[in-house]
């Protein structure tokens, strides 16, 4: 490291150009603003703002409630855990090495749909009833984590 690599941090820097400073800078008289009007003056409107009309945003219908602390839980189906080897310890990492989940969001839930062949350890955030029946009948664990 020596001076002449020297750089100031990113986004400390603004840029040098100058508005209103006459013809030749080619951004002269107005400024970028045009002639006259709202928008010419200082503190022009806010984004949204219809000149006194009732703006957009408030004349659409709101519907429904949208539930900010919902949780988004991935299902995944019985039949898709027969990737796995006989015996295997079936976590949400080894699913997402798998292939089967790319995002965990909120929670994986194991559902009942499909047939299981093997023995797995299974460890997941939620099981169907049907699920777990299944993987405990042929002698392997489903462990709610």
């Amino acid at each position: 490291m020596d001076l002449s690599n020297l750089k100031p941090a990113e986004g400390a820097t603004q840029s040098d150009f100058r508005r209103g400073r006459g013809h030749g800078s080619g951004n002269g008289k107005t400024a970028g603003k045009g002639h006259k009007g709202q928008i010419a003056r200082s503190g022009h409107t806010r984004p949204g703002f219809e000149g006194g009309q009732m703006p957009l945003y408030r004349r659409i219908p709101k519907r429904g409630f949208k539930n900010p602390n919902t949780k988004e839980i991935i299902p995944i189906n019985i039949s898709k855990l027969e990737v796995f080897d006989n015996g295997a310890d079936v976590t949400i990492e080894a699913l997402k090495e798998a292939g089967i989940v790319k995002n965990e969001k909120d929670g994986i839930k194991i559902l009942g749909n499909g047939v299981l062949t093997k023995k797995l350890n299974v460890k997941a955030n939620a099981f169907s009833a049907s699920a777990k029946e299944k993987i405990e009948a042929l002698g392997g664990k489903a462990e709610v984590i």
